[in-house]
């Protein structure tokens, strides 16, 4: 059973969704990025307070603090964990690949949540979020296209990406995930 896992998509495509129900069931360690920068925030740590100073100037978290944030978390156990929304570029991808040799847990697989833009569309404007709106999901899209697709080449480069079809009941593409990490 692998154990090192990665989640890539489109905003909307159910990566969260489905690394929490791997995670309920083989008790890995979900890491979504945004969730870890919050904590640190909330914990007021020394990394905590440069995260909400970068934030509150309206700036991007380095790919720097963000990679020492993950890498962190990862320390702390190996009984399996799920990456969600890390890397969201191929520096950052070459990056995390370094940091996971260095502690010997490399990725194993990437799945890869594939959605078409229409239906992804509708299903973030059904989530009613006020700022989902079409604009800014569509600029969100199209800034995951710019920086994030060329993930999928360079995972599948490494022979790691298992596509995933994510236009499907939820039951279904989990079944799928569970059955790719065999």
């Amino acid at each position: 059973m692998k154990k090192h896992l990665l989640f890539l998509g489109a905003p909307g495509a159910g990566k969260g969704t489905q690394a929490e129900l791997l995670c309920q069931t083989y008790s890995y360690l979900h890491l979504s990025t945004g969730e870890l920068l919050r904590k640190e925030i909330e914990m007021d740590t020394i990394l905590g307070r440069q995260i909400k100073d970068i934030i509150i100037r309206g700036e991007l978290v380095s790919d720097e603090l963000v990679l020492k944030i993950v890498r962190q978390n990862l320390d702390k156990d190996n009984k399996g964990w799920i990456l969600d929304g890390y890397p969201r570029n191929l520096s950052q991808a070459n990056s995390l690949n370094e940091v996971l040799n260095d502690i010997n847990q490399p990725l194993e697989v990437v799945f890869y949540l594939d959605i078409p833009e229409e239906v992804l569309i509708k299903r973030l404007l059904l989530r009613g979020r006020k700022d989902d709106t079409e604009e800014t999901i569509r600029t969100r899209v199209d800034i995951y296209k710019k920086t994030t697709e060329p993930l999928i080449q360079y995972f599948k480069d490494l022979s790691l990406l298992e596509y995933i079809d994510a236009n499907r009941d939820l039951n279904t593409i989990s079944c799928d995930i569970k059955q790719k990490m065999a």
